[in-house]
């Protein structure tokens, strides 16, 4: 593939001499230094150069190198050591990389911004395996803090290694909770973000009593007696979520800049560490987008995030003037988008299906979004040239959609780009529907290796192998298939989501989940960089090394490509690098300058 001895011996003449021409103004005063280059051209003299590289560029025209020159925050150059030398002046930075791999930074696809930054805040309960670990972590922050409301995120009885000793439907009752919290209201939202838990002081504030209904496209969870449980189903959560929310808004205007301002940091810390130079956020208010563009406005973002606006028809439709609102100088923020939704979860038995649950007999799921209403949306996006992007689980609810989106977009559909986020479960029959009508399937591969355990059980062995997370079915029909982790619904971690897109194995049990629906390194890299960038209208400006391209990249200590798959959970990220600046280090990484 290349040459690296040649490379290593034709660079260190060209370092000797370039030693010898720094140390010539010490020698002769000066005079002759200012006539040399270094054999570069002076109008574009890198700031960077990186040398000794193993780089994967995800670039089809060159998808390897060894060289890459950064000039402010774009690549200026990449490819061999020799090419890229030429781009060398007398204030560029030159690094030997000593053979370190090197590729785009990940992009992820579909995650919450402002969600993962309050499970990092708050109560993280995605490592939990039963509802005793639930409940001892509220106990610690009930007896160590006085926080009027105890909230956090992540639980999934479907993953818990025993039930509860009182449940329904194995989801928890609240009695030892009411024990422990007394009375401080809890709420506990499910991993998937479809399901919450409350405690009775939550169901108190919140005006829930025993009559109480719950609104269409939702439930309130029940016991043998009649009596709710504390638990609430998709539109359900909002009867609590409002309580919550009244609550918060209630907090000075400088409280609730501190809560908002530490989550976006500690969010921003947790995708940088994990190589993420980009986050496409599944859903944001005005409130919060403004929050995002005023951050990126005082340069206060240290990653590039790309916006869905999410609201009822009636609250986005006077507020559409100023979008899309797409990068700003700095191109650090774009609002093009609007998320819309249609079903629920396959856990919570949210997601809508064409055949009932196979495990729940009769049941087909949750219609959560009138599909009026998302017929509205539908038709706001398209008049407002904005993406139009609608969460959809269940076989049923990807076959609804996709009949809207050819309703409103037709033929001209991959102009348009719209998206359907997740698209887990699909009949057979509509798979080929994406790549003809240019819809983008935004897929999450580490939803299937850790919803595995239960999928069968939900759709019969059937279903499950047809049409559950098909994404090597979807790239051979020739639809965009873009990758994400859903966070905070899991790890924001691209490794995990790497490796789930390559093994479909999980990493507890080693349970594979359809080996034949893997894809390659490649196809799965890409997945995660390049046609995410494709699924923003971003594809010019981001998703490979390219000259002309940001130079956001990450350095890894493994050679993602080529190593034993295995290796992609051992794999560190040593350094990720965001418009050329290095923004987050590993403790074991420095940067070595001149050091060939």
């Amino acid at each position: 593939m290349r040459n690296k001895i040649d490379q290593k011996f034709s660079y260190n003449i060209i370092n000797r001499v370039r030693a010898i021409f720094n140390h010539l103004p010490q020698l002769v005063g000066g005079s002759l230094f200012i006539l040399m280059s270094y054999g570069c051209h002076q109008e574009t003299e890198a700031d960077k150069v990186y040398l000794n590289a193993n780089i994967y560029t995800v670039d089809s025209s060159k998808p390897y190198a060894s060289a890459m020159a950064v000039k402010a925050d774009t690549i200026l150059a990449i490819g061999n050591d020799q090419a890229v030398d030429s781009y060398v002046g007398p204030t560029t930075k030159v690094y030997d990389m000593k053979g370190q791999f090197i590729m785009p930074g990940f992009i992820e696809g579909h995650g919450h911004f402002q969600g993962l930054g309050k499970s990092l805040v708050e109560l993280n309960l995605l490592k939990t395996r039963s509802w005793q670990q639930v409940e001892h972590l509220v106990d610690s922050v009930a007896s160590n803090t006085s926080a009027e409301w105890i909230v956090g995120r992540g639980w999934h009885q479907e993953k818990w290694d025993s039930l509860p000793q009182r449940h329904v439907e194995g989801y928890p009752h609240t009695s030892t909770m009411d024990i422990i919290a007394k009375d401080r209201p809890v709420m506990l939202k499910h991993a998937s973000g479809h399901a919450l838990f409350a405690n009775t002081a939550a169901m108190e504030k919140a005006g829930v009593i025993l009559e109480s209904d719950g609104p269409d496209g939702g439930r309130i969870v029940r016991d043998e007696t009649g009596q709710p449980i504390g638990i609430f189903e998709e539109t359900a959560m909002q009867l609590i979520e409002d309580e919550y929310d009244r609550w918060y808004n209630d907090l000075s205007a400088s409280e609730r800049r501190k809560i908002e301002l530490k989550e976006v940091e500690k969010a921003q810390l947790e995708c940088l560490r994990n190589g993420v130079t980009s986050f496409q956020d599944a859903g944001s208010n005005f409130q919060q987008i403004e929050l995002y563009r005023e951050l990126s406005e005082n340069d206060q973002l240290d990653l590039r995030l790309w916006v869905m606006l999410r609201d009822s028809f009636e609250e986005m439709r006077p507020h559409m003037g100023e979008l899309p609102y797409i990068k700003n100088s700095n191109k650090f923020f774009t609002c093009r988008a609007i998320k819309s939704e249609i079903d629920g979860a396959l856990g919570s038995y949210g997601a809508w299906l064409l055949q009932p649950y196979n495990d729940k007999p009769g049941y087909r799921g949750q219609n959560t979004t009138p599909l009026s209403e998302v017929e509205k949306i539908a038709q706001l996006a398209k008049d407002n040239d904005m993406q139009l992007c609608v969460h959809a689980i269940g076989d049923r609810g990807n076959r609804v959609i996709l009949d809207l989106m050819e309703q409103y977009i037709g033929p001209k559909g991959h102009q348009y780009r719209w998206r359907i986020e997740h698209a887990q479960h699909l009949h057979p029959n509509d798979i080929e529907r994406f790549s003809n009508l240019g819809i983008i399937a935004s897929m999450q591969a580490v939803h299937c290796t850790s919803d595995a355990p239960f999928v069968t059980k939900r759709l019969g062995f059937k279903r499950a192998k047809e049409g559950a997370y098909v994404w090597k079915s979807l790239l051979r029909s020739g639809a965009i298939v873009s990758n994400g982790t859903d966070a905070p619904v899991e790890d924001v971690d691209p490794l995990k989501n790497l490796y789930a897109s390559v093994s479909r194995r999980r990493t507890d049990d080693g349970m594979v989940f359809f080996k034949e629906q893997s894809i390659s390194r490649e196809e799965a890299i890409h997945s995660m960089t390049m046609a995410c960038a494709y699924a923003a209208y971003e594809e010019n400006e981001k998703g490979s090394l390219s000259p002309g391209k940001l130079a956001d990249f990450i350095i890894v200590d493994t050679d993602l490509v080529g190593c034993q798959p295995a290796d992609i959970l051992k794999a560190n990220i040593l350094a990720t690098y965001v418009g050329g600046k290095l923004k987050y280090s590993h403790p074991s990484y420095k940067e070595q300058v001149n050091t060939l």
